[in-house]
């Protein structure tokens, strides 16, 4: 069984024209309480280029506790062997009135050129990391969109990428685990055939604690659980160039997280809530 034959049976849908961009929307909850919103665009229209955006920002309740917001975009090329190599990669995190934007610049021969990073309330700096957290790296929605275009055709949710985040340098494994069926539930308005797969992140270099932090944190906290960051991919219409994620589930030491699909549009085909 493999993932590129399966698809939505409930889509309406034009399959003259091949999808070129994609516009999904989710809802994150704990506990049954809506704690994220979050948004992906991918655009695949002019050839040998990608442009990939993903935006989240705390809701309700968490909002007011942790007025959190970021944006994450990444635009390159489309090479020759389908490598899709990044031009630029940004990421913008708003912290209340606070904000910082990192732009990372790539060349097209693979080689990491710089990083600026800007603030609201400080000086702006640029700066030459060292080769050895930089060389042959990529960013992390390059790296994932990889996954989703080898799910499109056919292979398992197998890839390792080497990320550098601005401080820290590290490896990102995808690993396949079954292929599944989604059911329908009030939160998500995908049902039918997916794959399912793991994420781990694994530190290579730079500015690790000894004690994890952040997301590696959270990471460990599922790997106690028993459970290690899950992603669902699933194609969405006949001619799909891309698996896209119609929900991830993470396992913390408070609660369990699942970030569920709850709109999605290409060309041709539109998913959303009643």
């Amino acid at each position: 069984m493999v993932l590129c034959v399966l698809a939505a049976p409930s889509l309406a849908q034009d399959t003259s024209v091949p999808p070129k961009v994609q516009k999904m929307k989710y809802e994150v909850y704990t506990s049954g309480f809506n704690a994220v919103t979050a948004e992906m665009q991918l655009d695949m229209s002019q050839k040998g280029t990608y442009r990939m955006i993903f935006g989240a920002a705390t809701q309700g309740a968490l909002a007011s506790m942790v007025p959190w917001q970021g944006t994450f975009e990444s635009t390159g090329w489309v090479l020759q062997g389908g490598k899709h190599q990044p031009e630029i990669h940004e990421s913008i995190a708003q912290w209340k009135k606070e904000k910082e934007v990192k732009t990372y610049r790539y060349g097209k021969d693979g080689k990491f050129i710089d990083i600026e990073t800007t603030y609201t309330t400080k000086k702006p700096k640029k700066e030459v990391p060292p080769a050895e957290l930089t060389d042959q790296t990529t960013d992390v929605l390059s790296a994932t969109l990889v996954m989703m275009k080898d799910l499109a055709q056919g292979k398992e949710c197998n890839g390792y990428s080497e990320i550098y985040d601005g401080k820290r340098r590290y490896g990102m494994e995808f690993k396949h685990q079954r292929y599944v069926m989604i059911k329908p539930t009030r939160y998500n308005v995908y049902s039918g055939p997916a794959v399912e797969c793991t994420v781990e992140v694994k530190p290579r270099g730079g500015e690790w604690h000894k004690k994890p932090r952040g997301w590696l944190s959270i990471q460990e906290q599922g790997r106690d659980q028993g459970t290690m960051p899950t992603v669902w991919f699933a194609i969405l219409g006949d001619k799909n160039p891309v698996a896209v994620p119609v929900r991830v589930r993470v396992k913390t030491a408070y609660g369990t997280l699942f970030m569920h699909l709850t709109y999605y549009e290409t060309e041709g085909v539109k998913l959303s809530a009643k």
